[in-house]
């Protein structure tokens, strides 16, 4: 049977590592098979990439252009190292973004031809996309206050870019769902944790029965 690859969206400080935590426990308690990952990163050469992308000194003053390019590497490992094969393997598979993120950080809010951003993504993913997409949607100000709090002050590279950026991340998200509603689910990450967890939880099985079910059809 094939896997199913779920992936998580939102901005800054909405939530998605909490609840990537509380649904890998979930899936542990009901004995299904499943593999956790994130980008950039995934693979050594992913978080040897995350690691210049978010800390290191070598990507102060980086260019849009490279900053895409950069994450698009890191894709294309890691879809062909660990997110196909654990598919193929019919694994479900649970990833801290994917390429919905490079669609609206860098070709939304960095303002790069959106068309060469979807010929890059095309190019790194292949054939592999994500089955369903759980977009935590959260204001930005709420969101960098969580950051802001968590991180007594140090923070990456992204995080410390202006509001109104991570406004323009929001709205680009809230337009991919809008585009691709039966892919992107969007959640209020204003709502309690419990909440938001139960209300995942009830998406991923009605998802994993439906695929359960065309996969015996």
């Amino acid at each position: 049977m094939a896997g199913l690859f779920i992936t998580f969206e939102g901005g800054e400080g909405c939530g998605k590592s909490t609840q990537i935590a509380a649904l890998k426990a979930r899936l542990a308690a009901n004995g299904q098979s499943f593999v956790q990952t994130r980008e950039p990163g995934g693979t050594p050469l992913g978080e040897a990439v995350r690691n210049l992308l978010q800390h290191d000194a070598a990507g102060e003053g980086m260019s849009p252009e490279a900053e895409l390019l950069l994450f698009a590497a890191s894709r294309a490992q890691h879809v062909r190292e660990l997110i196909a094969p654990a598919i193929a393997a019919g694994q479900i598979v649970l990833c801290d973004r994917f390429l919905d993120s490079t669609t609206v950080y860098q070709g939304v809010a960095r303002a790069i031809d959106p068309q060469q951003v979807q010929a890059i993504n095309q190019f790194a993913i292949g054939s592999t996309r994500p089955d369903l997409t759980l977009l935590i949607d959260l204001p930005p100000e709420i969101g960098l206050a969580r950051v802001h709090k968590r991180s007594d002050g140090q923070l990456d590279r992204m995080e410390q870019e202006a509001t109104e950026f991570f406004q323009a991340v929001r709205q680009g998200y809230l337009a991919l769902a809008a585009a691709e509603p039966e892919r992107i689910r969007v959640l209020d990450g204003n709502q309690s944790i419990e909440s938001l967890e139960a209300e995942i939880w009830d998406i991923v099985q009605s998802k994993m029965n439906g695929s359960i079910t065309a996969n015996t059809n």
